[in-house]
């Protein structure tokens, strides 16, 4: 196993709620609380290296609202 996917597999447990599809109103609320925390971390940083982090967890928050919320 190379270190890249030993360190994914070690961290996870840690990781997979930001990553995964909200089953639930309590899993959207979590991930928009912490796509507002990666926003007040980011700042305007476009280049920041949790860019890619937030744009993945707002297409799942937005996905959640076109799917759920009027």
């Amino acid at each position: 196993m190379n270190a890249m996917i030993k360190q994914a597999v070690d961290h996870w447990h840690y990781v997979a709620p930001l990553l995964s599809k909200p089953e639930n109103e309590d899993d959207f609320h979590t991930l928009v609380e912490a796509l507002d925390e990666l926003l007040d971390t980011v700042g305007d940083d476009e280049s920041h290296p949790l860019m890619g982090l937030i744009h993945q967890l707002g297409d799942l928050v937005s996905d959640y609202e076109n799917e759920h919320l009027p």
